[in-house]
């Protein structure tokens, strides 16, 4: 039997012209032109007979008829790229792409990779670190850990876990001329920071101590360098619980007051809701939170 399909060549520009209802934004996704998505879309609608936009001088939007069709186009070729991912990966082996962060990659997740390898030997991980929001169809990413409020439209957010903040440093910093034993002696030591939203401003006023000059001392803009200037005892860096807690269990660092400060944001594993069908997604998921419960 004939199938009614339509361009199937104009479908992901229509797509990415309704997800983003920006041509322009559509065409930088696709690495096209804006007149390329203009016409791709404008080709659809003919072979349709419908109108799938209203189109306004600075703006476009759906219609009662092309909203309802771009969600069905959507989950279509995302279906098709699933079952392409699938198909492939049984012929070239399966490559699991991870965007994060660099500290929580450089601190927590790298570390730990030699256990999922080991119960994985068949699926290579590829991790890339950066802050930006990941486009998943576009960037070839298949899942990120992201550190957030949690709300990512149109994909699936899990909890991974909360995070305390709180002064962390070498062990030799416990002792010498100017022992760390109360807040107040961090006056004789420096203070070294990563960019994190809780700054020592906030920790020093929240514990108390006054007379210290919170932006003192060394600055970075990786946390992974941060943390591992403390444990070379160059000063006394804010820790948070998932990129220290390595480096505390092995005594590389110490925390030398109870005081902390409960973090705004939490972990995440985002990725699009279909991907979770993927063998490789669905083990590293598992793998990760069986990772992160016992701690």
């Amino acid at each position: 039997m004939a199938r009614g399909l339509p361009p199937l060549n104009a479908l992901p520009a229509f797509e990415a012209a309704a997800r983003h209802l920006n041509f322009s934004r559509a065409a930088d996704e696709l690495n096209v032109t804006h007149g390329a998505i203009s016409r791709a879309v404008k080709h659809l609608e003919d072979r349709l007979g419908v109108q799938l936009f209203e189109r306004a001088t600075r703006s476009v939007r759906l219609t009662p008829v092309g909203e309802p069709y771009a969600r069905a186009v959507r989950e279509a070729l995302d279906q098709l790229s699933v079952a392409t991912q699938t198909a492939t990966s049984r012929l070239s082996g399966s490559t699991l792409n991870v965007s994060t962060s660099d500290g929580f990659a450089g601190k927590w997740l790298v570390p730990r990779l030699y256990r999922f390898h080991r119960a994985h030997g068949d699926i290579d991980v590829r991790v890339s670190t950066t802050g930006r929001l990941t486009n998943f169809r576009g960037d070839g990413i298949d899942v990120a850990i992201r550190y957030g409020a949690g709300h990512y439209h149109g994909l699936t957010s899990e909890f991974l876990t909360g995070e305390e903040v709180f002064p962390v440093c070498s062990p030799k910093l416990l002792e010498g001329p100017h022992p760390l034993k109360k807040p107040e002696d961090l006056k004789h030591h420096t203070l070294i920071r990563d960019g994190y939203r809780i700054d020592w401003a906030a920790w020093l006023a929240s514990a108390g101590v006054e007379g210290i000059d919170p932006n003192s001392g060394l600055s970075f803009d990786s946390a992974t360098f941060a943390v591992e200037s403390a444990v070379q005892g160059e000063g006394v860096v804010l820790g948070r619980t998932m990129l220290v807690s390595a480096d505390l269990a092995t005594g590389r660092l110490v925390r030398p007051f109870d005081h902390a400060l409960k973090a705004v944001s939490s972990f995440y594993l985002v990725y699009p809701p279909e991907a979770i069908r993927q063998r490789k997604v669905k083990a590293f998921r598992d793998w990760l939170f069986s990772e992160i419960e016992p701690g």
